[in-house]
């Protein structure tokens, strides 16, 4: 157990999100559940039942830095420090070539992966330096678009690419101040995102078909096993999928 560690989630009001920040809870973490929907955060704490960890729920767009650098201050205030940020929020947007996908959805897509994932992890520097002892970890959710497009997903696909290149750079950046920094690439974990997985989804040589999925609770477990991990350790990347989805071999 963490007993007495503090955790905030990015996006905890569903899926990976919430699944994670349960889980962190249910372990002894105090933790933050940060998402746009105040309704879904408390849902999900509700959701949670008895644990050994204290929950707080703070509604949070993580585009707009002056509402993160609010949450940090708030999550400090509360529990006294910060020991875990996984940075989980993102979004997408439907399968389409470069030409149909809009200006704004670009936009919209690396506000919430990339922008969000560096405004969170700016805060969370500020105040791992700052805290005695210094230090803490980040954990950025990639995905495995992080290393293969799906097809018509160019926004997603460039701003998972980007968040590889943000994690090294952490991972560097943070040594000095024992802030470690990992990234779960995640492949098929059954959410209400995911759930066209299970119908069938566009394939690269042009045909759709149905792929494996996994319960949403592996994901979990495996962020807590990183979270727990001594800073004097990292899991640099750690890719969780189903083991038979299309994504080793030719697909």
């Amino acid at each position: 157990m963490a007993s007495g560690k503090t955790a905030i989630v990015t996006g905890a009001g569903s899926g990976v999100g919430a699944a994670t920040a349960t889980t962190l809870l249910q372990n002894g973490w105090n933790v933050v559940f940060c998402g746009r929907r105040q309704a879904a955060l408390d849902e999900a704490v509700a959701a949670a039942g008895d644990t050994s960890g204290k929950a707080l729920t703070i509604s949070c767009d993580v585009s707009k830095s002056p509402e993160v650098e609010a949450m940090f201050d708030k999550a400090v205030e509360t529990f006294g420090r910060v020991d875990l940020l996984f940075n989980n929020a993102g979004t997408g947007f439907k399968s389409a070539t470069p030409d149909e996908i809009p200006v704004e959805a670009w936009e919209n897509t690396v506000a919430a992966n990339l922008n969000g994932s560096f405004y969170c992890a700016r805060a969370a520097f500020r105040v791992m330096r700052a805290q005695k002892p210094q230090g803490g970890r980040i954990i950025n959710n990639g995905s495995v678009s992080a290393y293969a497009p799906r097809p018509g997903s160019a926004p997603y696909t460039a701003t998972k690419h980007a968040v590889t290149g943000l994690t090294k750079s952490l991972a560097l950046d943070g040594r000095p101040f024992d802030i470690a920094c990992g990234q779960i690439d995640i492949g098929n974990a059954l959410t209400d995102m995911a759930r066209a997985m299970t119908v069938g989804v566009p394939q690269a040589n042009g045909t759709m078909a149905i792929e494996p999925t996994i319960d949403v609770q592996r994901v979990a477990d495996s962020v807590l096993y990183m979270a727990n991990m001594p800073l004097d350790t990292n899991v640099l990347f750690m890719n969780v999928m189903a083991t038979k989805m299309p994504f080793v071999g030719r697909g």
